[in-house]
């Protein structure tokens, strides 16, 4: 059989196009990871608003959650007399409930032991057995960004900076499936003294404001959905919590979530460009 070349061509441009608009239509992909089902709620306004574009929004989860109590100012936190188990049970349902309010997919639960992520001397293997499933993770999803917590690990919990050491080691070794486009976040430091006006926030956690290079701006449904999401974790917040510390959050991010990159990168106000 002859093809002429006006034929051929017309082909090869056909299924160029095809090829192209198949590329267009692949959503992109934006993963959240942290150490405790409550970690999303510093970025929850704009995971709301790109799952709203169209971005498959997915969060990671890396502990099982049965470690809680402590005190939120004068107020006992509400989980402080749940059974590890239960309120492990419990953490998971508030997980699934956040994710659903802010329209997100379902949490990935990795399930280790809270607490004690970086328990070298109790389980020699936990570290690394918490990097391999990370990195499996990443390398099944293939994100276009990631957000996980900075070095300081937001608040200085041990928990928020070993998942935060494992993201940037992978992406630094080059692991696959992790993106350049890697961004730590941050609590505002309004945030956490609303939550514990007696302690405040802790000392040298917070970033200096020329670290903060990106800005991704959110609508007020977004604000609205990342309310609701901070309001299903009823094991962490009492609702008076919630509302004093979402609104100190939202008077300090003033329409737009500052995050820093991980590696150097110019000013930003979107995280897939």
């Amino acid at each position: 059989m002859h093809w002429s070349m006006p034929f051929v061509l017309a082909i090869l441009l056909l299924f160029t196009q095809q090829r192209l608009l198949s590329q267009a239509s692949t959503p992109r992909t934006l993963v959240v990871i942290g150490a405790h089902a409550d970690d999303e709620d510093p970025v929850a306004p704009i995971l709301a608003r790109y799952a709203r574009e169209g971005v498959q929004v997915q969060l990671i989860i890396a502990s099982n959650g049965v470690a809680g109590g402590g005190q939120q100012g004068n107020i006992p936190r509400p989980d402080t007399t749940v059974p590890g188990e239960e309120l492990g049970r419990q953490r998971v349902e508030e997980a699934r409930c956040a994710t659903q309010a802010l329209g997100i997919a379902p949490p990935i639960l990795l399930g280790f032991p809270d607490g004690k992520l970086g328990d070298y001397v109790g389980d020699r293997t936990l570290i690394y057995r918490v990097t391999e499933r990370i990195a499996q993770e990443l390398a099944r999803l293939r994100p276009d960004a990631v957000i996980t917590w900075g070095p300081d690990g937001g608040t200085g919990h041990p928990d928020h900076r070993l998942v935060s050491n494992i993201v940037t080691q992978l992406q630094r070794a080059g692991a696959s499936g992790v993106p350049e486009h890697v961004f730590y976040m941050n609590l505002p430091v309004e945030s956490m003294r609303a939550m514990n006006p007696q302690r405040g926030e802790p000392p040298l956690t917070l970033p200096q404001a020329k670290y903060f290079t990106v800005r991704v701006p959110f609508t007020p449904a977004d604000l609205q959905a990342s309310e609701r999401g901070m309001a299903c974790h009823k094991s962490q917040f009492t609702n008076e919590v919630v509302q004093r510390v979402h609104g100190a959050a939202e008077r300090a991010w003033n329409g737009a979530i500052p995050l820093i990159p991980a590696f150097s990168t110019p000013p930003l106000t979107d995280l897939f460009r």
